[in-house]
């Protein structure tokens, strides 16, 4: 059981953060930091302090020695929380991909660096200290990349459909054709092809070949024939009401269905291979990817052969990474400063995000644990760190990519209010 020192020890690692957050939200109202100044600090956060970071704690790891039984179960409840996403995105007329980010990283991304560490080691020992440490490595080398993919991903699909749309908007539109022309006597007679929606108010003159809104509806589309004799009688410009026939006819569907469904399964394809190609090259160019995987080969070569770091790289890495936290919060004390009200994301928003955190996050690591067959004091701990508040991480990343990062926000400030005592509250509950 927890006694007073051990809850010193939990302040000690909580307090400083707050201090940081509370100077950031005061120089902001102070106005001596101004939205541009902002913004630069946040991605000075994103680029390299969180890289660093990463980089220092992967690199400690052994990987030759961890819990397997634990890995297995965080990533278990990760995937399936990932599955259920997907399904909702994909069957559900409300799911969303912004919304299926957002929730993945509100429920299966806790603070298990600032606080966890800290917490559990004061409930269940010293030698749960690395059980934690391996959860936040697996965070950084994996999760975090997952999540950086899907940031990617979405922004990347976002640009190609708005190109797409720029130009289905430019080519769209009534098309104008001259089917043929035959000469006569006196009068010439011209049959001009509309495609033009099907509400007959968009024709309203018959003297106007074109109306003025030339956007194409693709679902509901005919083909308009007017059939125009440029007649000897008429005088003044324009064509002259006797002179127009109009019939229209239902677009023809294409014969083989199979061919059409083909087309459009290419071209989704198409489409598909452009995301993919733009996410990998931004993937390529973001620092946190190379962080992990330099950080993985070095902890794979120093535990194999015992080499370590050299001091000047060692104190290159700290001098950055040791700050990296410090200015996460403090990048969380900026954008609370410039929301108009301190609940960012609304009463409703942050409720839906409490439950997240603190209900289903712990709900579908106990149904993963039990699942891989963790028991015990080790099935305990993978469920109190999965409720642990929400992750300062992946707010930086939301704010970056500028997806929810109110919801994040108000996430990462209330869950580190109320995490003691509902980490407390599973701790009692689990030990029972």
């Amino acid at each position: 059981m927890m006694n007073f020192g051990d809850l010193y020890s939990v302040l000690t690692a909580v307090v400083p953060l707050y201090i940081a957050m509370f100077l950031a939200y005061a120089s902001v109202k102070c106005n001596i930091f101004t939205p541009e100044q902002c913004s630069g600090i946040n991605r000075f956060v994103a680029i390299f302090a969180i890289p660093l970071l990463s980089f220092e704690f992967i690199s400690r790891i052994n990987p030759y020695k961890m819990n397997l039984k634990f890995i297995a179960a965080d990533g278990v409840s990760k995937i399936m929380t990932l599955l259920v996403l997907f399904l909702w995105t994909k069957f559900s007329k409300r799911g969303n991909l912004d919304w299926a980010i957002t929730i993945f990283s509100l429920s299966t991304l806790p603070n298990t660096l600032v606080i966890g560490i800290p917490l559990l080691k004061s409930m269940y020992g010293d030698d749960k200290e690395s059980i934690m440490v391996q959860a936040v490595v697996m965070q950084c080398i994996i999760w975090y990349t997952i999540l950086l993919f899907l940031f990617e991903y979405r922004e990347a699909k976002n640009l190609i459909m708005i190109t797409f749309d720029k130009e289905d908007s430019t080519s769209g539109g009534q098309e104008v054709h001259e089917k043929g022309t035959s000469s006569h006597n006196e009068d010439e007679i011209i049959d001009v092809m509309l495609s033009t929606p099907s509400d007959p108010n968009t024709i309203q003159n018959p003297n106007r070949v074109v109306p003025a809104n030339t956007s194409a509806i693709e679902d509901d589309k005919r083909e308009l024939h007017l059939f125009i004799w440029r007649c000897m009688c008429c005088t003044a410009p324009g064509v002259c009401e006797q002179s127009v026939e109009v019939c229209s006819r239902e677009n023809e569907k294409p014969e083989n269905v199979e061919e059409s469904n083909m087309i459009q399964s290419s071209t989704s394809a198409e489409v598909l291979k452009k995301i993919l190609k733009m996410v990998c090259f931004k993937l390529l160019k973001n620092p946190n990817t190379y962080a992990s995987v330099f950080g993985l080969s070095w902890a794979l070569v120093s535990c194999r052969w015992g080499i370590k770091k050299p001091e000047i790289m060692e104190n290159s890495v700290t001098i950055l990474s040791n700050a990296g936290l410090g200015m996460a919060m403090f990048s969380l004390g900026l954008f609370m400063a410039s929301q108009p009200k301190f609940i960012a994301c609304g009463n409703k928003l942050a409720a839906y995000g409490m439950v997240a955190r603190f209900v289903a996050g712990p709900a579908v690591m106990a149904v993963a644990s039990i699942s891989v067959g963790l028991r015990g004091t080790i099935l305990q701990v993978s469920i109190v760190q999965a409720s642990l508040p929400q992750g300062i991480v992946p707010f930086v990343f939301a704010r970056e990519y500028n997806l929810h990062p109110d919801v994040l926000s108000t996430a990462v400030i209330f869950g580190m209010l109320i995490s003691l005592p509902i980490t407390m509250l599973y701790y009692i509950l689990l030990g029972l």
